[in-house]
């Protein structure tokens, strides 16, 4: 039994050939439909398109090449995807900028210690610089210090005027108590001359109001 000749050939070598030919080309075609209408299910949302573009792929080849040129160039979970990041980075930005409190859900911010409309204590301050801390932190990220760690002792300063006292105390004290007693004795001789001429004045204003005694 002789093979069906195609396009006229005669020889059945070459005719066994093109009848392989075209059954590749066939499957391939198949194929090409298929790859279609799952690319296209994973790349359009409306059903009704991608009904359309399966359709244009059962043009032998010529369908599925202007699918190509034409398909959208993300995949529908890569879509998906980025408008979630892009979600969550700006919910991210929100909470940075803006926090509420969780007990009463009043808006407040990062740095707040505490809560402006129940006044209940939101975060600790750190011991040594006063930053307000996280309760999930367990070092202070602006000043490297423990949670919990006690603060340095603040030690007093020595100045300048008390060295220079006490330097002094011990280098010359008889000069300036001399200075001082003679200032006193000062003092003193100026209230007694003062006095005598209060006292001179008084006998004198006695004196004449007193009437003339009789001889």
């Amino acid at each position: 039994m002789g093979s069906v000749a195609v396009f006229g050939i005669e020889n059945d070598g070459l005719n066994l050939a093109v009848n392989l030919l075209i059954l590749v080309l066939f499957v391939i075609w198949l194929a090409l439909i298929y790859w279609t209408f799952a690319d296209a299910r994973r790349r359009i949302a409306d059903p009704l398109l991608v009904g359309c573009a399966t359709a244009a792929s059962l043009f032998p080849f010529v369908g599925t090449i202007v699918y190509l040129i034409v398909r959208p160039p993300e995949f529908l979970e890569d879509v998906r995807e980025r408008d979630l990041e892009i979600a969550a980075a700006e919910a991210r930005l929100a909470s940075l900028d803006h926090q509420h409190c969780p007990f009463c859900g009043f808006e407040t911010e990062k740095d707040f210690l505490r809560c402006p409309s129940c006044l209940r204590r939101l975060k600790e301050p750190c011991a040594v610089c006063a930053k307000p801390l996280d309760p999930r932190w367990k070092i202070c990220p602006y000043c490297e210090a423990e949670v919990g760690q006690a603060p340095p002792e603040a030690r007093p300063r020595r100045t300048r005027r008390s060295s220079a006292s006490g330097s002094g105390s011990g280098a010359a004290p008889a000069p300036a108590r001399q200075g001082s007693q003679r200032s006193s004795g000062q003092r003193t001789s100026r209230q007694t001359d003062g006095e005598r001429q209060i006292t001179a004045e008084r006998t004198a204003r006695t004196s004449r109001e007193r009437p003339p005694s009789a001889n």
